[in-house]
């Protein structure tokens, strides 16, 4: 199948559009902005729709006017929690296609799909602690989540019969106006969805998290040996910005600034207000982690106004900093503030942290909120600048083992509206799902 069609991608936050990039294998665009030109066969073109806080109607509208014209092979992002407007993306992206085949299985994190429920770590999603930061309940089963999308099971022991009889499958459904929501627990059983996918052809679509979309990779990409990352220029500055107040993302800041980084915390009264907050000037070489001061607790319904305040504090600098942006909210308006639209896809650092190239160069890896070890930052700084951080001891074995990946604010009623407060103080900002590392190849990303 290698080469026979282009990949056309659709995401609904930047960390997540960034992954996919990744795990597709193949050389690859990265837009933040749709209406880009389809790639070449062998190729990829992932599109972040910037969706996941949009009201039902306009993540649809935003997903039907992304879909190209010219013949690709479809691929539409989503969250394994399900959270965003699932269904209304989902009814808008199988428009026009014989059959969208759906699982949001992601082996990697243990999240799986059995009898059509969503597991986390075995517990039912909506039973876990995995929407705590939502306003609404978590869907009792990706089929509910998919609605209004026709959908129909198709059990384990179907996905485990193999490609072949899973294409048939596919077809009887498809000619019944039913779409497969497919259980999946393990990367065999995705690789299998994603075979039958193929063997349907681009008027099958696919839809799921990063599981599937590594799936995906597998069968069309490339593979060959992992390309470590290449340095930044050692002569710019390394600015991180950590939009996030979580535990773990202040170890992770606290290890960067033992290793040799400069802190700057600005509080989110500083960030939350009308004005620019000031951040000290970036000298060449240096590596400067800027993050929300958390100490005081960051007011519920803050946390979109903060992640803004941060972009334009960036934006107002003057130096052009290679960036490193943890959480898919602030990658984008971090991003958008500073004028970028698109991004090259290099290589992955470690799980979840995509380094791209901007147009002139500049470096950008983008890395869901809080996921990540303790050593997450470093690894991600010392892998653009090895020579401007000092060597730290390995963690002990008595640090505590990171928590779950954190949960983006809760989703106002529109990106025009105030963001309703969340049930508990909640991240700042927060990001999308674990992935496996992918390998690249050489002359650019696989």
């Amino acid at each position: 199948m290698l080469g026979a069609e282009p990949v056309v991608a659709l995401a609904d936050d930047l960390s997540g559009a960034a992954e996919v990039a990744a795990l597709l294998r193949l050389p690859a665009r990265l837009a933040l902005r749709a209406g880009q030109p389809v790639p070449p066969a062998g190729e990829a073109l992932v599109v972040d729709l910037d969706s996941r806080y949009l009201d039902a109607d306009l993540a649809a509208a935003s997903v039907r006017a992304a879909l190209p014209t010219r013949r690709a092979l479809l691929y539409k992002k989503c969250d394994s929690l399900l959270r965003g407007q699932v269904g209304a993306e989902a009814a808008a992206f199988a428009a026009g296609a014989m059959t969208v085949v759906a699982t949001t299985a992601l082996p990697a994190a243990r999240r799986t799909v059995v009898g059509g429920v969503v597991r986390v770590d075995g517990v039912p999603l909506h039973e876990s602690a995995a929407w705590r930061a939502e306003v609404r309940s978590a869907p009792r089963s990706l089929p509910e989540a998919l609605a209004p999308l026709p959908t129909a099971p198709v059990p384990l022991e179907d996905v485990r019969r193999g490609a072949v009889f899973l294409a048939e499958r596919f077809r009887e459904l498809a000619a019944r106006g039913r779409h497969p929501v497919c259980d999946a627990v393990t990367d065999a059983d995705l690789d299998e969805i994603a075979g039958a996918a193929l063997l349907l052809g681009p008027d099958c679509r696919l839809l799921g998290s990063g599981g599937l979309a590594g799936a995906l990779g597998r069968r069309t990409g490339i593979p060959s040996p992992r390309r470590e990352p290449a340095a930044g220029s050692s002569g710019r500055p390394l600015l991180v910005v950590a939009g996030s107040a979580e535990p773990v993302v202040t170890a992770q800041i606290a290890r960067l600034v033992a290793a040799g980084a400069r802190h700057v915390a600005l509080t989110p009264g500083e960030l939350a207000g009308p004005g620019t907050a000031a951040v000290p000037a970036l000298a060449d070489g240096t590596v400067t982690v800027l993050s929300v001061d958390g100490s005081g607790g960051v007011r519920p319904g803050a946390a979109r106004r903060i992640v803004a305040g941060l972009a334009r504090a960036v934006a107002d600098l003057p130096e052009r900093p290679d960036l490193v942006l943890t959480g898919g909210e602030t990658a984008r308006r971090v991003l958008d503030a500073r004028g970028v639209t698109v991004l090259r896809p290099v290589a992955e650092i470690h799980h979840g942290a995509v380094h791209c190239r901007t147009p002139d160069g500049r470096s950008v890896v983008t890395r869901p909120g809080s996921f990540g070890d303790l050593d997450s930052l470093v690894r991600i700084a010392a892998a653009l600048r090895p020579r401007s951080l000092n060597p730290l001891t390995p963690p002990s074995r008595s640090d505590p083992p990171t928590p779950p990946p954190p949960f983006d604010p809760p989703a106002p009623p529109s990106r025009s509206g105030p963001p309703t407060p969340p049930s508990r103080e909640g991240p700042v900002a927060g990001g999308s799902e674990m992935s496996p590392r992918l390998p690249t190849g050489p002359g650019g990303p696989r």
